[in-house]
């Protein structure tokens, strides 16, 4: 058996603080660390790319000057971050914070993130594309109730679970059980949060979404006054893999089109209003969805 994933046997005082972008969570955030002298510690994943601060409305200098803020800004673009990869950055901190007897504040609108702190995630291996492809050839000869069959057979509880007509989640669990000789359920039955149950608070920071989509809308504008289409044109001049997260961070494909003349200004504009409010109702839902139990504030 792998090793459990690691866990915080002793956290620190631990305030969680979602929400969705242009919400205003990062300014509660850096209110509550200037009283309580508490670390802030970045739980959205755009945020973690230092070529992107004006795109991504990360706090300013003057903010970061205010409160210990940590692990904003400290990846290259060029490099792919994971929830196990901020997961790993994350615990360190939390464990270096509780022998100082520190609070902590984490703030962003990564689920994912606040998933892996709560409730874990599995650190399953990434499945090479050739067994996966092997895998997606299977299921389409098969058919999908002999498929569903042979992964019974290794995997029983995947393939009860797993709702009829859901091919990606059935070649996902048999592509697993193919690349790494143990079955998805099995990896998933080893996850444990990272933080202690009982050991933080969560609150989600939720403004009427009249009140959200015209932040997100005023948001971008100051984008613009403050210069974010020099910032993606010094992001696009590197020639990035366009499926790198920070290449698919929300607006720059908008500006992108802007810049190479495919689309005028106003256009442009109005497309990436529309993208961020896109984005915001899909934090809105998952947050909705998946933390019904913590606080809200507006």
């Amino acid at each position: 058996m792998p090793p459990a994933s690691p866990h915080l046997s002793q956290p620190p005082l631990v305030t969680l603080i979602a929400g969705a972008t242009a919400s205003g969570k990062s300014a509660l955030a850096l209110e509550m660390a200037r009283e309580s002298g508490a670390v802030i510690i970045n739980a959205d994943s755009q945020q973690l790319y230092a070529d992107l601060r004006v795109l991504t409305a990360r706090p300013s200098p003057n903010e970061e000057a205010q409160a210990d803020h940590r692990l904003y800004g400290v990846a290259d673009a060029a490099e792919a971050w994971s929830v196990g990869r901020w997961s790993r950055a994350v615990l360190p901190m939390l464990e270096e914070l509780s022998a100082e007897g520190r609070p902590a504040i984490l703030v962003g609108g990564t689920g994912l993130y606040f998933t892996a702190l709560t409730k874990g995630l599995a650190d399953i291996p990434d499945v090479p594309q050739d067994v996966r492809a092997a895998v997606e050839a299977d299921y389409g000869a098969l058919g999908e109730a002999e498929f569903r069959a042979r992964l019974g057979l290794t995997d029983p509880n995947a393939a009860k679970s797993i709702e009829r007509g859901d091919r990606q989640r059935l070649v996902r669990a048999m592509s697993v059980q193919a690349a790494t000789g143990r079955s998805l359920s099995d990896w998933k039955a080893d996850t444990r949060p990272l933080l202690t149950p009982g050991s933080w608070t969560g609150l989600v920071v939720e403004p009427e979404r009249s009140v959200l989509y015209a932040r997100c809308d005023a948001r971008v504008d100051l984008m613009i006054r403050d210069g974010v289409l020099e910032e993606v044109r010094g992001l696009l001049a590197r020639g990035l893999d366009p499926a790198l997260p920070a290449m698919k961070a929300v607006g720059v494909r908008e500006l992108a089109a802007w810049l190479a003349g495919e689309m005028p200004p106003h256009q442009a504009i109005d497309a990436l209003k529309q993208a961020t409010r896109n984005y915001a109702k899909r934090q809105l839902t998952w947050f909705r969805n998946q933390t019904p139990d913590w606080s809200r504030r507006t």
